[in-house]
């Protein structure tokens, strides 16, 4: 079973955005997911992506961040570690892994 794809936006204390994302990432809904990104990028901040409540992500996610990587940072869990460092993205933006 497939745990859905919440997105929640927010603003850091200094204003920045802030996407918030939980549940599964994946083509079924990675449309979703890359309007949430380009939404939220809308006032030119600079936005950070918490994956620290996702379960999985495929390669569609990935290109979603892939496709903002000069304008967001990462935040996620160690599940998500592997697959963030080998798809090369830790070499191309901010990505820290929460223990």
């Amino acid at each position: 079973m497939n745990t859905p794809l919440g997105l929640a936006t927010g603003r850091q204390a200094g204003g920045a955005p802030v996407l918030t994302v939980t549940g599964e990432i994946d083509m079924s809904n990675a449309d979703r997911f890359r309007t949430a990104i380009a939404d939220a990028m809308a006032d030119g901040h600079l936005l950070t992506v918490d994956l620290t409540g996702v379960e999985y992500l495929d390669s569609a996610a990935l290109a979603a961040l892939f496709a903002h990587v000069d304008r967001l940072r990462v935040v996620a869990n160690p599940l998500l570690g592997s697959v963030l460092t080998i798809s090369g993205l830790t070499e191309l933006t901010t990505v820290t892994i929460l223990d």
